[in-house]
């Protein structure tokens, strides 16, 4: 069985020239014609080179991995009973899905509540995140989620000003914090996050103290790579700013050949890259120790699909610093410019990664040390993923980290509300009515709650707020069904696998093999 799509895919605009004849393994077409003028991956390498290593058109996209793993979340199903409640009265008239409580807060001396239990994860500098940030932040706040503003936004701001060093002023993060404030109703946060270069800028601490920021991620990486961030810059003035500001920059732009071949058109765009970090423990907690005594009031810790040492060195890192959050991002995913093969081919996949933590949690736990607040990410979109999701990890997960979804809900309010301007929506909005109460369903929900305010509501959190709604309905139905009517109450025991294997790596039942104890003492 093949998992993986070699050589062709839309994600790079590539494909076979003969595409019911391909060899399994490379993605060559079983005959290669050397007529072709180079539409699968190897070719258009041969004339478009390192451009070809990243998802395409980039700043207009988000991407996820075609990998097909061998075992993932669809192999578990969840457990419904016939029998009592738990969390309210095992009434009929009061055990209905409406009554289940989906909030949730995390969080160690100070806690953040989440009326929706779901971490907008890793908001950065590219361009689909800084495009759709305005709605996806103002739909974070009033939902009671939180949004994480990603990494590199300092960096980035063409207004930075920097002294000694250190940030003095970014209008762009000022600008991105003050975005969830103003639409704030009490519950979800906006979190700063910190690669190697902002940390070095000090942005954290800017945030902390100037902007009056409570919440600060250490990121360790992703799922979507295992390298630092990436994005590409068409301006040569920027990429020779970029690279003042000490970043990398490829090709280089100083260099005068380079200069000559971009201005001749050679190529269009520069690449600005992250540098990898180098987790050491002492100096992770020198760095948690730092950021609490400039104001921090709470610390997260965002870790990537890396090899199960480095995941237990999160673990016990964020036990031993009582990290506030730890979020824990599999394989697969990503929104911005991750290397397409990188993307599908490295790291530990979602169901063997977060298994894993589970593992090491209960460890911890068995030891009577401190275990983290956890929020799982990697591919969900759903809320069937999202109970599976708390139940793999009970009673450690608290919440469940999306991005990709959260800028599509966002882009597609946005899509409608730039359609009817022009009074030209696409046919699948106009099937609805003619207007954005007539097409969005909650449209008419939030005018009421906002009051005035709505008008100048992003209509990207129009999406947001709708899809988010949608969502904690689904799971409400779903623990319902269940008969868990708070999310703390979900258990392993609520899912079950569907095949050997995924019981085997998870540590979840068989699904024939549920309840046999029980069983035994019904049938006696």
């Amino acid at each position: 069985m093949t998992f993986s799509k070699p050589n062709r895919s839309d994600a790079i605009l590539a494909k076979n020239r003969t595409p019911n004849s391909i060899s399994p393994f490379s993605g060559l077409c079983a005959t290669c014609n050397d007529e072709c003028p180079g539409l699968c991956e190897v070719g258009k390498s041969a004339y478009r080179g390192k451009e070809v290593l990243y998802p395409q058109p980039f700043g207009r996209i988000t991407a996820g991995s075609e990998k097909d793993y061998p075992v993932d979340y669809s192999h578990f199903n969840i457990m419904g009973t016939a029998v009592g409640a738990h969390g309210v009265e095992a009434d009929s008239d009061v055990a209905i899905f409406p009554n289940v409580d989906v909030s949730t807060e995390i969080g160690v001396d100070n806690k953040i509540k989440l009326e929706t239990p779901i971490v907008i994860a890793g908001m950065g500098s590219t361009n689909i995140a800084g495009k759709h940030w305005e709605g996806m932040a103002a739909g974070a706040a009033i939902t009671g989620s939180i949004i994480v503003i990603g990494e590199n936004v300092c960096g980035m701001d063409p207004k930075l000003e920097i002294k000694n060093g250190r940030v003095t002023s970014s209008p762009n993060l000022e600008s991105r914090v003050n975005y969830f404030r103003n639409w704030y109703q009490g519950a979800g946060a906006t979190v700063v996050q910190a690669n190697v270069e902002d940390t070095r800028l000090g942005v954290q601490e800017y945030a902390i103290e100037k902007l009056g920021v409570e919440a600060v991620e250490v990121k360790w990486g992703q799922g979507a790579k295992d390298i630092g961030g990436e994005v590409k810059i068409d301006s040569l003035e920027k990429a020779q700013e970029l690279k003042k500001r000490g970043y990398i920059v490829l090709p280089d732009p100083e260099k005068e050949t380079v200069i000559k071949a971009f201005k001749a058109g050679a190529f269009k765009e520069f690449e600005r890259h992250s540098r990898v970090g180098m987790v050491e423990e002492e100096a992770f907690h020198k760095r948690v120790q730092e950021l609490r005594s400039a104001g921090a009031k709470q610390v997260f810790l965002k870790t990537g699909a890396y090899r199960p040492a480095d995941l237990a060195r999160a673990v016990k890192f964020a036990s031993d610093a009582k990290i506030d959050l730890l979020t824990v991002d599999a394989a697969g995913g990503g929104t911005g410019m991750s290397p397409w093969r990188m993307m599908n081919e490295w790291g530990v996949p979602m169901v063997e990664l977060h298994s894993l933590l589970y593992k090491y949690l209960k460890r911890l736990q068995d030891q009577g040390r401190f275990v983290p607040n956890v929020s799982l990410a990697a591919g969900f979109s759903l809320e069937d993923h999202m109970f599976k999701g708390f139940a793999l990890g009970a009673p450690f997960v608290k919440a469940i980290g999306m991005s990709r979804t959260a800028v599509l809900a966002s882009f597609v309010g946005e899509n409608i509300a730039s359609t009817l301007e022009q009074g030209k929506p696409f046919k699948q909005y106009s099937h609805y009515g003619n207007s954005i109460e007539e097409i969005c369903i909650l449209a008419t929900e939030l005018k009421e709650k906002l009051g005035d305010d709505f008008k100048k509501l992003p209509p990207g959190a129009i999406g947001i707020y709708t899809y988010f709604d949608r969502l904690k309905q689904g799971l409400r139905q779903l623990m319902c069904g269940s008969r868990k009517f708070r999310l703390d109450l979900i258990e392993r025991t609520d899912i079950a696998t569907l095949t050997r294997e995924a019981a085997e790596i998870s540590g979840i039942t068989y699904i024939t093999e549920v309840d046999e104890e029980e069983v035994n003492q019904i049938l006696n």
